[in-house]
């Protein structure tokens, strides 16, 4: 991916606390109320449970790879981003997992500024089984981005090799293996075995097409076909693979993260479902889905699910993304309170659905294996609620999940993270006809304040809704109802609050099985 240029190194961490009124309801329903400003105090902000970078700085994540028993999860790694800021270039960072919830941090797998053309960006790393490169059997390869003049139209497709299990990775000599055709955005390779076909298939981020190329050994390309969208912004990260729905239909799922921002849309995971053929992408709808409504999921990746021994899993994939936004990626108390910007969402894991219109969709649901890190569970039960209800509970990292049911009302939700006095807190539940997330009413990265509340459709007719909301110390994860809809957001709470308050609006409602959860890695 390509990071902007000219914005600052770090930003000063500024509170913004909102007056009482109103401070139940969805920014479209709230009065204006008085702003005053505070700076927080610097306690840890480091993640108890999601993943985050060593120190320095982190971006987008890379596939990870089942090798010899565990993923390996590399992603962007800056580690002179204290000195040099963001335009200081990146490197791959090598972290290994079993569970996709615990990680073991081996270093930097793939340097940068080893060959004239500097550091490394996005791109994907293939094991090649059948050594079709020539590094031999099993040997790891990664194609990645690299830009030797990031100010002209140099961005190219460089190969690198592992032979001892993807730990440290070679150039493979300073030329690219695919070169530029002499456009500005030519970067984010991912690549896929096509074993019908007997070679590999990439798909390119060019601007507003994702281009697709044929290679029998991973050093020489050939364009074959282009999948073109315009009006959602520059086509980044693309992702491309087969899955398996409930009822049996197989289906190709093309994705690109894609700032949508500027056509009110989100700024996320855009995917369609469709049909490959190996070398042409057919979408079932010209629109796109979103697989997060957040402001904050860029960059993701999806990757195989397999189990212990390996066994692939055909219905299902794991997925995780970039917690964070080019438009404010410098602005975290983190790096001056714990020397680091770089928190990626939880892994979590998709399936295809069948939806009622019968559209396919991709649902998600946090990886099972956070199951195995509970350190406590708080169960509360059935909670009646009209009005307000402060719970009891205290916490700055936990998982919430509850059902609420109603007869009639406006809308119902949690108020997470809140502050002693009430008036700090971060937002969650069901308004009308659609759901949302609010961090305007907590410290927040978007110093505009544009950018404060995400919404998905609601159908308030169904008069219940399951919500699972992952808190940490700076992110909020909302899985409304069987997880079609996700919303993924940054926000800077003060660590001294610790409340949440159950609401409802012109109405009462039963907050059903409502249980807590905290993780201990």
């Amino acid at each position: 991916m390509l990071w902007t240029p000219g914005i600052s190194r770090r930003s000063l961490f500024v509170a913004s606390a909102v007056g009482a009124a109103g401070a139940l309801l969805p920014v479209a329903a709230r009065p204006a109320a008085a702003k005053s400003k505070g700076r927080a105090s610097c306690g840890s902000y480091r993640a108890t449970y999601h993943f985050t970078v060593p120190d320095q700085w982190k971006n987008d994540p890379q596939r990870p790879v089942w090798i010899d028993g565990e993923y390996h999860y590399y992603y962007l790694y800056n580690p002179d981003y204290l000195t040099g800021g963001t335009t200081a270039g990146t490197a791959w960072r090598l972290a290994t997992s079993t569970d996709l919830v615990s990680f073991t941090d081996r270093g930097i797998a793939v340097p940068k500024d080893t060959t004239p053309n500097g550091d490394v960006w996005s791109g994907s790393a293939v094991v090649d089984t059948d050594n079709t490169a020539g590094f031999g059997a099993g040997a790891v390869i990664v194609l990645a981005t690299m830009s030797p003049d990031d100010n002209a139209n140099t961005q190219a497709q460089y190969l690198f090799y592992s032979t001892d299990g993807g730990r440290t990775f070679t150039h493979h000599g300073t030329a690219p293996v695919l070169p530029n055709p002499g456009v500005r955005d030519f970067r984010d390779p991912k690549v896929i075995r096509d074993e019908e076909r007997g070679r590999w298939v990439m798909a390119l981020a060019e601007n507003n097409k994702v281009g697709f190329y044929h290679s029998t050994d991973l050093k020489s390309w050939t364009y074959v076909s282009g999948f073109i969208k315009d009006g959602i912004g520059v086509l980044e990260c693309p992702d491309l693979f087969r899955i398996t729905a409930e009822d049996g239909t197989r289906k190709w799922v093309l994705g690109v993260s894609a700032n949508g921002k500027a056509s009110g849309l989100p700024s996320t995971y855009a995917y369609w479902t469709g049909t490959f053929d190996g070398t042409t992408f057919t979408a079932d709808a010209p629109d796109p889905q979103w697989l997060d409504h957040g402001w904050d999921w860029y960059a993701a990746v999806t990757f195989e699910k397999r189990d212990a021994n390996g066994t692939l899993d055909p219905a299902a994939r794991y997925a995780i993304g970039w917690l964070n936004h080019w438009d404010y990626a410098n602005t975290t108390p983190t790096i001056d309170c714990d020397g680091f910007n770089g928190t990626d969402s939880i892994v979590r894991e998709i399936t295809l659905k069948r939806a009622a219109s019968g559209t396919y969709y991709l649902a998600s649901q946090p990886v099972a294996a956070l199951d195995a890190h509970v350190s406590r569970t708080v169960n509360l039960g059935d909670l009646e609620v009209d009005g307000q209800r402060v719970l009891e509970y205290t916490g700055t990292a936990y998982e919430l999940t509850t059902e609420i049911a109603w007869d009639q009302l406006t809308g119902a939700g949690l108020q997470l993270r809140r502050s002693t006095d009430g008036v700090r807190h971060i937002d969650a539940g069901i308004y009308g006809d659609y759901a949302f997330v609010n961090r305007g009413y907590t410290v927040s990265p978007d110093s505009s304040g544009r950018w404060r509340e995400s919404r998905t459709p609601f159908d308030p007719s169904a008069r219940t809704v399951r919500l699972r909301i992952l808190i940490d110390r700076t992110s909020v994860e909302m899985f409304v109802d069987d997880g079609r809809y996700v919303h993924s957001s940054e926000a800077f709470p003060d660590p001294a609050d610790t409340g949440i308050a159950l609401f409802t609006i012109d109405g009462g409602a039963v907050f059903r099985n409502t249980v807590i959860r905290e993780f201990r890695l």
